[in-house]
Parts: C-alpha cells; sequence; structure tokens
C-alpha cells in the first residue's frame, strides 16, 4: 500500500518545491488545503527544529497521517546570525518576501563584499501519528548580494548567491536550485530515511 505524507504548510511556493523533491518516493503527497480545518501552529519555538517538530506533530494529530514539517531560514554572519527563525516575519509582516528583502538590504547596506557571508538553514521534521518523530537538516552557505536579481523562487533567493555560483537562487533553474539547496539537502537525507521504512 502506498505511504501518504501530508506536507504541514500553508505556503504554496513551499509545498511545490517539496512535492517536486520528494516525487523520486512514489509517496501520496497531500497538503494543508486538503485538511483546511487543521490548526494553524504558532511558531514560538527558539530553533528551527522546535519550530518543525510542533508543526508536523501537530499536523500528524489532526490528520492521523505521516507528517512532515520544515522550518527554514537565512542567518547572515554580519547581523548575528539574523533573520534566522524570524526569516519569514523580519520586516514585521509574515510572508512579506519585498518588504523582508529590503529590510535585509538596508541593514547590509554599509556591509563590504567580504563580509556578507550567510546561510540558508532547514530543519525537517517527519512525525507519526503516534507522535514519533525523526528530523534532517540540510544548509547551503553563500552571500547576499547587493541588489535583487532573478524573478525565480521566492523568499530571500533574489539576494542569495550560492557558494561556488555567481547567480542567485532566483536566477538558477528550479532543478539546480532545489539540487543545492538548504531544503533539497535535507530532503536527500530524508529520501534516505524514508527509504529505509
Amino acid at each position: 500500500m502506498q505511504k501518504t505524507l501530508i506536507l504541514a504548510t500553508r505556503n504554496l511556493y513551499k509545498q511545490r518545491e517539496l512535492i517536486e523533491m520528494l516525487a523520486p518516493l512514489e509517496i501520496a503527497v497531500k497538503s494543508l488545503l486538503d485538511f483546511p480545518n487543521c490548526p494553524e501552529v504558532e511558531e514560538d519555538g527558539l530553533t528551527f527544529t522546535e519550530n518543525a517538530i510542533k508543526k508536523a506533530r501537530v499536523t500528524a494529530q489532526y490528520c492521523g497521517l505521516l507528517s512532515l514539517a520544515d522550518d527554514s531560514g537565512l542567518e547572515v554572519k554580519a547581523l548575528g546570525g539574523q533573520p534566522g527563525i524570524y526569516s519569514a516575519r523580519f520586516a514585521g509582516v509574515q510572508g512579506d518576501d519585498e518588504a523582508n528583502n529590503l529590510k535585509l538590504l538596508e541593514l547590509m547596506k554599509n556591509v563590504p563584499a567580504e563580509s556578507r557571508q550567510a546561510r540558508f538553514v532547514c530543519e525537517i521534521a517527519v512525525c507519526e501519528p503516534d507522535g514519533r518523530v525523526r528530523t534532517v537538516r540540510g544548509e547551503c552557505s553563500g552571500m547576499i548580494a547587493c541588489e535583487p536579481k532573478g524573478k525565480g523562487g521566492f523568499g530571500y533567493d533574489p539576494l542569495f548567491i550560492p557558494e561556488g555560483y555567481a547567480q542567485s537562487f532566483a536566477e538558477l533553474a528550479a532543478e539546480e536550485k532545489n539540487r543545492i539547496s538548504h531544503r533539497g539537502r535535507a530532503l536527500q537525507q530524508l529520501q534516505r530515511l524514508l527509504a529505509g521504512d
């Protein structure tokens, strides 16, 4: 019998990325769009791991299915790791990518090129309906650009230039970004973990 996995996110961009990356596993994937009454989870953890586990647990218990949640964000060295777990609401409003990018650029305007290091972090939690949870983590290092570049992706993608590349995440083809991104690296580990079930 085919395993069913529910994605504990209402972010359509994140859903699309996750569905593309999970395709090789031949798992039936559902999202919170299939469970519109599933409770909204407040991300009040102090780490990416805490937030991912909380979202996965609530969703698994409500839906009675294997649940996957991720908590991801950008950590900028010159800003002491900010925005970190507050990446999606850095400028004050949840999910306002343009405002978040403008705030980041403003804070980084006097930071020289050699000090613009950053990394994307993704913590994925997979939870069984009985509450058992497993986690994996992926990271992607790079630099913050001085201006947005590209139209693809979402979030901070136009400002993040991954290590070894001249293009931003937003300029890369989706397949290439998914292969090297923090979420892609976490999902590669997750594929091995789920394949071993």
